[in-house]
């Protein structure tokens, strides 16, 4: 056989063999992928655990003031403790003076509650009323709502913007419908609570104060 030949054979050889060890790997890749992503009947599929984070417990005191966002603030007058069946239930008693209401709340649903705003929130709350209102041109109904729920919220600068946004630089009950007025003396009334407890003065300067920033000193000086 010429040598020409043998050479060409040698080469188809060796191509088939090249061929046949790349099907074969292919194959027992494929394989593989199958024994990794489907687990066989006696096999259970791993699951991984989330972690939660852990939720810090704040602890407060007796006389501490509080704010329970559907009720403003609060005091508390007592920790007690109770037993309901067999378990052991350790709560706050907190006075809502304002609305003339005693609340109960047990210290592991405590997340309902939030210490009293910080001197430096209550300036950011100051400069908030200075600010212009935001007038929506949206329905009456619906921003009621959002008001609503910005009073109920507890958060103490949605509540000066509601005081802020409601402020019509005026007494005079022919310039605010009934509900808008109910609105925003709830939360006027909320806010100034807050400012009473964090700045530890009377109400009477308080509201001096808030009206200052809303430009209803004229107002306050008429009621005196």
């Amino acid at each position: 056989m010429p040598k020409k030949q043998k050479t060409k054979k040698v080469k188809k050889n060796k191509k088939i063999k090249k061929l046949k060890s790349s099907i074969k790997v292919k194959t027992s890749l494929k394989a593989s992928d199958k024994k990794t992503s489907i687990p066989g009947p006696d096999e259970k599929p791993e699951i991984k655990k989330i972690k939660k984070q852990p939720t810090e417990k704040r602890i407060y005191n007796l006389k501490d003031y509080v704010v329970y966002p559907k009720h403003g603030v609060g005091k508390i007058t007592a920790i007690e403790k109770a037993k309901i069946g067999d378990i052991d239930i350790q709560f706050y008693k907190i006075l809502v003076e304002k609305e003339k209401l005693t609340l109960t709340v047990p210290i592991n649903q405590q997340s309902k509650l939030r210490p009293i705003a910080s001197i430096n929130q209550i300036n950011k709350c100051i400069s908030i009323l200075k600010t212009k209102p935001k007038i929506k041109r949206t329905m009456w109904s619906r921003r009621a709502q959002e008001y609503d729920q910005k009073i109920n919220s507890g958060k103490i600068y949605e509540l000066a913007e509601v005081v802020k946004d409601l402020n019509k630089n005026t007494d005079i009950i022919a310039d605010q419908s009934y509900s808008e007025r109910q609105l925003f003396e709830k939360a006027y009334e909320r806010l100034k609570s807050e400012f009473e407890a964090v700045l530890k003065t009377s109400p009477e300067e308080v509201q001096k104060k808030m009206d200052k920033a809303l430009g209803r000193t004229n107002i306050s000086e008429n009621v005196e």
